[in-house]
Formats: C-alpha cells, structure tokens, sequence
C-alpha cells in the first residue's frame, strides 16, 4: 500500500474537489476539521506518511487488496461483491413498536448488537435540524434517535477516530460505501503500527448512488422555503422523480433535476452501490419501501443475522429473482460509471499517490464490458430510476432503516 501524508491528501483530495467529507481524516490530529458538511486542512503538516491519507477512500483505494484481508479472496468485480447470501428483510416483531426508516433492518442489527453486547458502541449519524451529527451511542435505546432522514453526505467516521482515541474498541459501524471501504482500508493497519487493535466488530454498509454537498443543499433551501418550518425532507419511489419538503403549513416538491447539480464530485467516482466491504449491507427493497435488501457477506455478518433473526428481531425470506436481477444491474451500472469516471479523469491506476481506484486490467474490461441489460418488471428501472433512487439510499447513509 502506497503511504502519503496530509500534503498529498490535500492536493489530491481537498484540493481537487474530490472530498465527500466521509470524516476518515478528521479527529486523527489537529490538522483536519469537518465544518457543515465541508472537510479543510487547517495546517500543514510535514509528516511523509500519514493515516489521513491511508484511510481516505479517495486515495489508492485497492479493491483486491481488500477483498483478500476481508473475505481471503481475489477481487473479482462482481457488482454485488462477495457475498454469502441475499435476502429480503425488516426489523423482527420485537421491535414492532418503533417507527423505522424502510424495514428497520439496520436498527434491527444495530440494537440487538448493541444489547447483547456484540459491540461495546455503534457509530450513527444524528442530526441538528438538517446537518447530519456523527454519534456513538452505547446504549441499545439510543440506537433510535438516528432514525429520522438525512440527505446529506455526512463526516460519521470522525465519531469512529474520537471513539477509538477514547479507549473504545469492538464498535459497530453504519457505513456508506465509502466510509466502509475506509474502514476496511483502517483495519488493515497500513502504517503497521505496533500498537494496532481492529477496532470494527461489525460493519452495517449502506446502499448509496450519490450523496449531496451539505452546504449547497441547506442554500438551495434557503433559497426556496423557510428552513425552521422544515418539518422533514423525503423523495419518493420513481415514478415521482422529485424531492419533497414538508413544511409546517403544507408541502412544497422540486425536480430532481434540481437536486443533482448538488452531489460532490467525489460521488461521481466511486465504483460501489452496495458497501461491498462490510460485514452485511442493507439498502431498500425495489417496489417495497417498507423492506430491506439485505446481503450478507462475512462469517460474523452471518453469525449476528442468524441470532437476531432466531431472538425476533429480524425477519427474512427469499429474495424473488427479478429482485435481484435489478440489484444485480443496478450495481453493476453503478459500478461502470465509476470506473469510467476515474479513467476520464486520470484516477484509475497511473502515478502514485493521485489514484483514486486501482484495478487489474482483466477486472477493468471485465467491469466495462459486461454490462446487464435493462430487466423487465412491473417497477421500471433505468438511469432515472437509478438516480432517483440514490436519494432514497442517501437517507440510508446518514440515518438507519
């Protein structure tokens, strides 16, 4: 693994406009900071080699690196990842009286982990008004005071670095994408630090499209209704294609085409819709948003579905295949353009240091030359669908379901 420290970070990341503000670098030292939504350099640091750059998922991102130390298997590109099983899923009757966003499976894991003391803390995102708040909750009941919708990418894996620093080890993690495949990048120890612990027992990774630039959505905004008489924000299901802003006195909606000028330029070269480097992954179920997608990929993830499914608090059946032939192609386009993106912009491979992905190139053809076609149902997919249903997955990022 190529080892950098703050000033490459800067210039390849923050300098660039490539920061989706995942909190990796922040709270490691005095140097970095996350200010609503935006992550800045406040000093130079000398240090050649730093975890700042190390962590970062925007930074010699190896997914066959990866896949190795987390499944002891070779990256093969497959959209969906290595994985055990696919599912559907919702919170278990245990939890019957809890109001969840979608199945509730992500709260589901997270409180029976949480209570049977498979973790010692998971790592959420609250929020203040609409400003999504990285959290660590240690109690079982906390677990649902980060359940409302947030939209905006969100700095969570600072509550991680401030967690670890306070002592706190064997910690549940709700990940997005990125913020997994940063974890997965912290748990491989890349400074080979003596003193190292992993500090993950559980990864809960996130469906995710897309997130949007805190700051410039508070402002489009602003711009358009009264902030305080912001009850919640949704966007619904396709066909609507809108977001939706629930007022004190009423609704107002907005074209989503309104919205994607907002999503950082970070987003546009990731190359993963289904945190592929977590333990299990959750997202919402295709024409069913009162279930889960859940995919199971590690031994442990296995061994915490098993058990809370067995105490009542979740609940599975067989995913149809339709289901999974969408997933499959959602993924798998998700996946393409991100790897175009980074081969457009010179971040695929090449020099050491500004790459953001490293592939092999037999993965590289593999991945932009096998693309699924469009598959029939009754709920139409196709690239609006798919960026419509970012949205939905954003609220997964920042918020549990």
């Amino acid at each position: 693994m190529n080892k950098f420290g703050s000033e490459k970070l800067n210039q390849q990341v923050l300098q660039t406009g490539l920061c989706i503000g995942c909190g990796a670098c922040i709270d490691l030292c005095p140097y970095f900071r996350s200010h609503r939504g935006r992550t800045a350099q406040l000093f130079p640091c000398t240090r050649e080699e730093g975890r700042c750059f190390a962590y970062c998922p925007k930074t010699e991102v190896d997914p066959d690196a990866l896949s190795r130390f987390l499944f002891a298997a070779p990256y093969n590109g497959d959209p969906l990842g290595t994985r055990r099983s696919v599912h559907i899923s919702r919170a278990g009757d245990r939890l019957k009286k809890q109001r969840f966003q979608a199945g509730g499976t992500v709260t589901a894991l997270a409180y029976y982990a949480l209570r049977t003391k498979r973790i010692r803390g998971a790592i959420l995102t609250g929020h203040e008004g609409l400003l999504p708040i990285p959290r660590l909750a240690t109690r079982p009941a906390a677990v649902f005071g980060s359940s409302l919708s947030k939209y905006a990418a969100a700095p969570t894996l600072s509550a991680l670095n401030r967690a670890i620093a306070a002592g706190y080890g064997e910690l549940g993690i709700v990940a997005t994408p990125c913020q997994a495949a940063a974890v997965a990048q912290m748990r491989m120890n890349p400074l080979e630090r003596p003193s190292f612990q992993d500090p993950a027992a559980l990864v809960i990774g996130l469906f995710c499209t897309w997130a949007l630039d805190f700051r410039q959505f508070e402002a489009f905004l602003a711009a358009r209704v009264p902030l305080r008489d912001i009850v919640k924000v949704d966007i619904p299901p396709p066909p609507a294609s809108v977001l939706e802003v629930y007022l004190r006195d009423g609704k107002q909606e907005f074209s989503l085409e309104e919205i994607r000028p907002l999503v950082p330029a970070g987003c546009g070269h990731c190359f993963d819709m289904t945190s592929e480097f977590a333990d299990v992954s959750v997202g919402v179920l295709e024409g069913r948003p009162d279930r889960n997608t859940l995919i199971v990929r590690t031994a442990r993830g296995e061994k915490i579905v098993r058990e809370a499914e067995k105490d009542g608090y979740l609940i599975r059946e067989d995913m149809p295949a339709e289901n999974r032939a969408h997933l499959q192609w959602a993924a798998a386009n998700k996946k393409q353009r991100g790897v175009r993106r980074c081969l457009e912009t010179g971040r695929l491979n090449g020099e050491e240091g500004a790459a953001c992905l490293r592939l092999k190139e037999e993965i590289i053809r593999q991945i932009m030359e096998n693309t699924p076609e469009v598959p029939t149902s009754p709920h139409p997919v196709g690239e609006e669908r798919q960026k419509s249903g970012h949205s939905r997955q954003v609220k997964e990022a920042s918020c549990l379901i």
